[in-house]
């Protein structure tokens, strides 16, 4: 079959603080169905409207112009379900005898909502690879596991396709079908450039209320000498430098982790790279060995400051290690990015102040404020529709920057204030200011940083707010 991908182009509302400064990368999930599908024999394109900056009418010209597509999917996540429903409609338009499929975490948890448009046709549940290969094979909708699809205006699930057990197994994504030279990281999060996104692991060790469980909880793993021939490769065809791996939890399987690093010396690759990672996952030891591998830079989720907010979300740290973590991590010469959540279940004015001095105390080199967002799917979501806390499912306003929660602790204006105070209290003190000069030691290091500090102060000063003292935006909590 002639199979076309297509990843939906992406929005970023006014009021994100990382509007300007986002990173552009790989469509992987996608690339990694392409490339087991080719494998297959079908043939196959990828369309990155997103990395293209193509608007929906030049999607549906660029449909038109192709030769008949029999099968289109496209992957979608919460916050661009507007985006991928308008997208889809263009395609049905431009190719009316195609059947569009929709894949990805939002379809995947809320199927009956995707296939309510009238231009979607099945969708996919959890993992594409071999759901999507035995529809293009030809089978029926009805006899293929993790498919929803309509019958006389009804929607009928199949059972749940069993996870992929052996990552291994899959072709490495086709990267030749994406425009690689497109791509780049978010500002401060790279050394050098060209540079991509890569994947190690999926699913998750935790138990976070506001994770999606679509890959389960028990983490699967790719070999770490499989990842150093994969960057080999990326180097000797696209003259990639630069790693960014994109997992939940880069370092919660450290024997691979070991396993990369030296795949990466025995090959001889030089590579700088990042990753994310949760504190308790991490010891001196693999700290100094990925920092002699390359690695620069870790991102831990500390979420909060305050332990009733921690235990509130399940996030299973303690705050001594989250500290000790950063300082290792600091030690072994490895920058340091901190992302921090405000709006939490139970939060009040006092307890994001706390999370703000957390941040200064543990002096991250980077620190990230998000507006906690209870997306579809997760433990946090049921809790607030549940208790009738849900402001909006206008998916569009699930952006990691907006309150779409009406807590009983806490007014969402003062969340929404509070998230630009955040960020202009971390960054624009001055101690933070001196050592971020000290720091820069190439034109891309004194380019990022101009550009980031634009991006602070150009993101509008916060409305002000009461001393915590004074603070009347407290509410009790509801029994």
């Amino acid at each position: 079959m002639r199979i076309l991908l297509i990843n939906p182009p992406w929005v970023k509302r006014k009021g994100n603080i990382w509007h300007d400064v986002a990173s552009v990368m790989p469509p992987l999930g996608l690339a990694w169905i392409g490339a087991f599908l080719e494998r297959e024999g079908h043939v196959v394109q990828i369309l990155d409207a997103h990395a293209e900056r193509l608007v929906p009418d030049v999607i549906g010209q660029r449909v038109r112009e192709a030769e008949p597509f029999e099968i289109v999917g496209l992957t979608c996540t919460t916050s661009l379900y507007s985006a991928a429903m308008e997208t889809a409609r263009v395609v049905r338009a431009a190719a009316p005898k195609a059947k569009i499929v929709l894949g990805g975490v939002h379809p995947t948890v809320l199927p009956e909502e995707t296939l309510a448009e009238p231009a979607v046709d099945w969708v996919v549940r959890g993992e594409g690879e071999l759901t999507l290969s035995e529809l293009a094979s030809g089978r029926p909708a009805e006899e293929v596991a993790g498919v929803s699809y309509r019958i006389g205006g009804v929607v009928r699930h199949n059972p749940d396709r069993p996870l992929i057990a052996d990552l291994d197994s899959l072709p490495m994504p086709a990267y030749h079908l994406l425009p690689m030279h497109l791509y780049h990281p978010a500002v401060g999060a790279y050394r050098r450039l060209p540079a991509v996104s890569m994947l190690a692991t999926r699913g998750c060790p935790g138990r976070c209320t506001f994770c999606y469980r679509i890959f389960g909880n028990k983490l699967r793993v790719r070999s770490g000498r499989k990842l150093a021939e994969e960057v080999q490769y990326l180097q000797d065809k696209y003259g990639i430098r630069e790693i960014c791996f994109y997992d939940d939890t880069f370092t919660a399987a450290r024997k691979e982790v070991a396993a990369f690093c030296q795949g990466l010396e025995d090959l001889k690759v030089d590579l700088t790279w990042s990753c994310f990672a949760r504190t308790d996952t991490v010891n001196e030891e693999i700290l100094l060995q990925m920092k002699r591998a390359g690695c620069h830079q870790i991102m831990y989720g500390v979420e909060s400051g305050n332990p009733e907010i921690l235990k509130n979300i399940q996030k299973r740290v303690d705050m001594q290690g989250v500290a000790r973590a950063i300082r290792l991590t600091k030690k072994a010469g490895i920058v340091v990015r901190a992302a921090f959540m405000l709006g939490n279940p139970g939060e009040t004015y006092t307890t994001m102040q706390q999370t703000l001095d957390w941040a200064i105390q543990l002096n991250p080199d980077l620190a990230l404020f998000n507006i906690t967002t209870p997306y579809p799917g997760t433990e946090m979501f049921e809790w607030a529709r549940r208790n009738g806390y849900l402001r909006t499912t206008d998916w569009e306003e699930y952006d990691l920057a907006h309150m779409v929660m009406d807590l009983p602790t806490v007014e969402s204006q003062t969340v929404e204030a509070f998230y630009k105070k955040a960020h202009r209290r971390f960054y624009l003190r001055p101690a933070y200011l001196v050592r971020r000069l000290a720091s820069i030691r190439t034109l891309a290091d004194l380019t990022q940083a101009i550009l980031g500090l634009k991006t602070i102060i150009g993101v509008g000063g916060p409305k002000r707010l009461p001393d915590a003292r004074q603070c009347n935006t407290e509410r009790p909590q509801n029994k």
